[in-house]
């Protein structure tokens, strides 16, 4: 399976690295940074070099790279990674170059239990939780004067139980369940305002604190709605196909339920719209005028609004007045962004302008896309609701809450 694994920092250097089957050496990460080298923002998951396939995963400003003597299903590695990473954030509170190398000793004995001889053993934050302690002051200075460690001498309750991702035992004076229905909304808007291409990454993360054994069932409005699924291992599967709804026995604390697809345009409804125009004549200065709105919003607010163009080569500055935010233009990668933060429907934000180009400029470029970054609490863009929660197995009545998140992924408008 998995013979040794790196993780590398955003200026190439391995600062990391962790073997199981045999010690591979560092420089087999030479093929990655070549790859990252060549397309920092597209480098392939799957690099095959002539002796080893590395298995890439870059998340925050790190990346694992995973290093396999033998062909194994990739996306099993690249799920493995990514759970990594995970736990990593759930252990320390991120996963960082500096945060790593301030727990390099858990950061090891995690990675021992998560493995065994390269292949996944313990990958549930409660198991592991219960098998290695997460790092605090007092626990630190208590082990480095005893010379004691973190793992535990005792195997975890749910090792060995039908049920390994929730730990036995637990108590609560509060239960609480929580669900956040997040929605990224990729689309490709063409000159004339029409889509061209809308898709709707989604998932619903949780925070469950509920006392004893509980058996949660969650249903949906409408939950037609979705083209592809993938769920947590707590959820019954069989009773999905047959009725729709979710069915589980959660796992204690914070996880990701379910992440879904929808893919139909029909439903994908736009939340912005831009009106743009932007022309340079011939050898003479340029004007760009942008203004942005809300649309199918229901009313919500749209909030932490960026948008970022790429300009021409021939642009050599840009002199624009916003009527809100701030903008910045690079003059050496000629990227012009506009930080906008929350649209006030009474007020649309505008920005307008002079372009200055190159003189004696005759071939101009093909005009640039707009690339949008927005957020809009409360509503799911495709009209997913949460119809209710139950549940079975305990007696007791928990505080139950539901938050929805929409916002941009790949949102792109072309001009």
């Amino acid at each position: 399976m998995i013979h040794s694994l790196f993780i590398v920092n955003s200026g190439g250097e391995v600062f990391l690295e962790k073997h199981w089957r045999s010690v591979v050496s560092r420089s087999v990460c030479e093929y990655f940074l070549d790859a990252q080298r060549a397309a920092p923002y597209d480098v392939p998951p799957v690099i095959a070099t002539p002796h080893y396939y590395l298995i890439t995963v870059q998340r925050e400003a790190v990346s694992l790279v995973a290093a396999c003597k033998q062909e194994v299903p990739p996306l099993f590695v690249i799920e493995f990674l990514h759970r990594v990473v995970d736990t990593f954030q759930d252990y320390f509170g991120d996963c960082s170059e500096t945060v790593i190398k301030d727990n390099y000793v858990v950061v090891y004995e995690l990675l021992d239990e998560m493995l065994d001889n390269g292949f996944p053993l313990a990958t549930e934050s409660n198991i592991l939780k219960e098998l290695i302690k997460p790092p605090n002051i007092l626990r630190t200075i208590a082990n480095t004067v005893t010379g004691k460690s973190n793992v535990s001498t005792i195997l975890p309750s749910g090792q060995l139980s039908a049920i390994p991702w929730r730990r036995s035992g637990v108590r609560y004076t509060n239960n609480e369940a929580y669900f956040d229905v997040i929605e990224e909304v990729d689309a490709i808007i063409d000159k004339s305002g029409s889509t061209v291409f809308a898709e709707i990454q989604g998932h619903i993360d949780c925070c469950i604190k509920l006392s004893g054994m509980p058996d949660l069932t969650l249903s949906f409005m409408n939950p037609r709605l979705f083209d592809d699924v993938s769920f947590h291992p707590c959820v019954r599967f069989k009773r999905w196909e047959a009725e729709r709804l979710l069915s589980f026995i959660p796992p204690d604390g914070n996880f990701r339920l379910m992440s879904y697809h929808i893919s139909s345009q029909s439903v994908v409804a736009i939340p912005i719209y831009i009106r743009h125009n932007f022309s340079i004549k011939t050898g003479e200065q340029g004007r760009l005028d942008l203004t942005i709105g809300p649309r199918n919003t229901l009313g919500r607010t749209v909030d932490k609004v960026k948008l970022e163009l790429t300009m021409p080569r021939c642009v050599l500055n840009c002199l624009l007045t916003p009527n809100q935010g701030k903008y910045t233009f690079d003059s050496v990668s000629k990227t012009l962004s506009w930080d906008v933060g929350r649209i006030d429907v009474s007020k649309l934000p505008n920005i307008r302008g002079s372009v200055s180009i190159t003189p004696g400029t005759t071939n101009i470029d093909a005009n640039p896309s707009v690339n949008v970054q927005f957020q809009i609490s409360q509503l799911a863009v495709s009209g997913l609701k949460v119809n209710r929660l139950d549940m079975y197995g305990e007696k007791y009545k928990p505080f139950k809450g539901v938050k929805y998140l929409t916002k941009a992924g790949k949102f792109q408008v072309r001009m």
